[in-house]
């Protein structure tokens, strides 16, 4: 996979989404969280899913919510290897310095 400005942004946010409190990863918040639109995150998200990297599920809809249901994303072994390789590269090349990429 082309690792691209909006790919880096995603694939950060998807890595410190998964290690807060409950790990839940929905589109919304991944979109806030990254700083990418939701034109350009849902085509990267599909990307990682084909590659393996995600499984998604939909929340159970619960009454009195007043949203639809949740579409979460659950990161896979696979991923957490393939979007630790974007990482890695991002933190590496020279065209991604000004991201100041850093994970705890």
């Amino acid at each position: 996979m082309k690792v691209t400005h909006s790919l880096a942004l995603v694939a950060i946010a998807v890595l410190q989404m998964d290690q807060e409190d409950d790990g839940r990863i929905w589109g919304y918040a991944l979109s806030k969280k990254s700083g990418v639109r939701s034109g350009v995150l849902y085509p990267i998200l599909d990307r990682m899913m084909g590659e393996g990297w995600l499984e998604d599920y939909w929340e159970e809809h619960a009454e009195g919510k007043k949203r639809p249901p949740r579409r979460y994303y659950k990161l896979t072994d696979a991923g957490r290897t393939g979007i630790g390789a974007v990482v890695r590269k991002v933190e590496q090349e020279q065209r991604f310095a000004a991201m100041k990429v850093r994970f705890a």
